[in-house]
């Protein structure tokens, strides 16, 4: 049992430091993406420059999860996979 426990906690800081590393390549992209000067009307431009933001922030706290799905919704709104 407690080589179960150890086998999942290990699993659960891999993936933490997985989500930790996505986080700054999709920044990236969104960022590559708006410096291409794409197609989007004034409200789509606030709302991705907003989530990038709040995607960062998230980041920052180590709140990886949310900010991969945040800057997610940044990517699909510009067209980035």
């Amino acid at each position: 049992m407690k080589l179960r426990s150890f086998f999942a906690t290990g699993a659960l800081l891999a993936c933490s430091a997985a989500f930790a590393m996505h986080c700054p390549a999709d920044m990236k992209k969104i960022d590559e993406a708006l410096a291409k000067n794409p197609k989007l009307s004034a409200e789509q431009m606030a709302e991705v420059k907003k989530l990038r933001a709040q995607g960062e922030e998230l980041h920052k706290a180590s709140k990886h999860q949310e900010s991969v799905d945040t800057l997610a919704k940044a990517m699909k709104i510009l067209g980035v996979q």
